[in-house]
């Protein structure tokens, strides 16, 4: 076990002991963030570094992911956009743009992925010599004004998308979004205009259509399954300990409906572990890697959904009463679970499977 997760494991209760706060002021969880950059979460191995297959890796990192979320759901989310972003630079990134990317990592600086282009435009790139001046901007940008360097998707003078990596405070322009999200609010979510700022030609991260390029584009998604996971734990912990108190954990019918949510918890659970070894390993299919983690989402996000249904169910009302973590955790999760084309993910990959019998989604 990597020395890592025995150390991330005993500051789960600092994080969810300061959740509520973060969550009441939408305040971005900076402290939590260093003492993650403390523990080394920020420059944690990945497994696309490794040549071949490693499962120490893989399952290190989806442990870590897992804590993380249940910790605390938007610190979860913001470091999953950090590890995506690390992800990328070192599959597709310069050795010198992996060294930066690195050395930014080490001094405690977040990254922030932000791919999501606000309705009629997004941001467009301009060569000008051996610069580039960027005009538009992007939304649901998670630790918008907080990250100290961001992967953002742009358009080039062909329409091609490319990938840039830059450094925030080039005299971008951030904004809260018109409307707040329901949930995931100490993420501190909001909408950055680059229109006028100017960055090197050398922060262009790779060829044209990287960023959609499979597997990573769609397999990297298992990530967001791990994050959710944690969120999951940590409600079902606290739906035992709130029925315990009201005196409604003898009730057979809850002991039940707690029971199908456990359940779901350790569906989850087989499903990211397999999801993140066969997602990590660069010798698989690209087309099985991407079936495999388009199940494995699905899978959690209905094991996350069930068991929200149950909790809710059992609790009653308290469980929707403002200051119940359970209310919050609920709030964040379905925020969170709200992923594009749910529907898309889980089609194809049942056709993919179904193309494939005698191939496996276990690891």
């Amino acid at each position: 076990m990597s020395p890592l997760l025995p150390s991330l494991a005993g500051l789960v209760p600092w994080m969810q002991s300061r959740a509520e706060a973060l969550d009441r002021d939408g305040a971005f969880p900076a402290e939590e963030i260093a003492r993650l950059h403390h523990l080394g979460v920020l420059t944690i191995p990945l497994p696309v570094a490794a040549e071949t297959r490693d499962d120490t890796l893989a399952d290190t990192l989806a442990s870590m992911l897992v804590l993380i979320g249940q910790g605390n759901l938007p610190i979860g989310r913001v470091v999953e956009a950090h590890i995506n972003t690390m992800h990328l630079v070192a599959r597709y990134g310069t050795r010198a743009q992996q060294a930066g990317a690195m050395a930014i990592a080490r001094d405690g600086g977040l990254f922030g992925l932000w791919v999501t282009d606000p309705p009629g435009g997004g941001l467009r790139m301009q060569r000008s010599g051996g610069r580039i001046v960027l005009t538009g901007a992007k939304q649901f940008c998670s630790g918008a004004g907080h990250a100290a360097g961001a992967l953002v998707t742009a358009r080039d003078a062909d329409g091609v998308t490319r990938m840039l990596v830059l450094r925030p405070g080039i005299g971008e322009t951030v904004t809260p979004l018109p409307s707040p999200l329901q949930g995931m609010r100490a993420a501190v979510t909001g909408a950055v205009d680059f229109s006028g700022c100017e960055i090197s030609a050398g922060s262009v991260l790779g060829e044209p259509g990287d960023y959609l390029r499979e597997p990573d584009f769609s397999a990297g998604a298992w990530r967001g399954s791990a994050v959710a996971l944690g969120g999951l734990i940590a409600l079902l912990d606290l739906a035992v300990v709130q029925l315990r108190e009201s005196g409604r954990w003898d009730n057979p019918h809850t002991r039940a409906r707690i029971g199908e949510a456990l359940i779901a918890r350790e569906t989850g659970r087989h499903w990211v572990r397999s999801a993140a070894r066969i997602a990590e390993d660069p010798a698989a299919d690209a087309a099985h890697r991407v079936a495999t983690v388009g199940l494995a989402r699905i899978a959690v996000e209905s094991a996350c959904l069930d068991a929200m249904r149950l909790v809710q169910r059992s609790l009653g009302l308290s469980a929707f009463r403002q200051g119940n973590p359970v209310e919050r955790i609920c709030r964040d999760l379905s925020t969170y679970l709200r992923q594009p084309a749910p529907d898309e993910v889980l089609t194809e990959a049942a056709a993919w499977f179904a193309a494939n019998p005698g191939v496996s989604a276990v690891a």
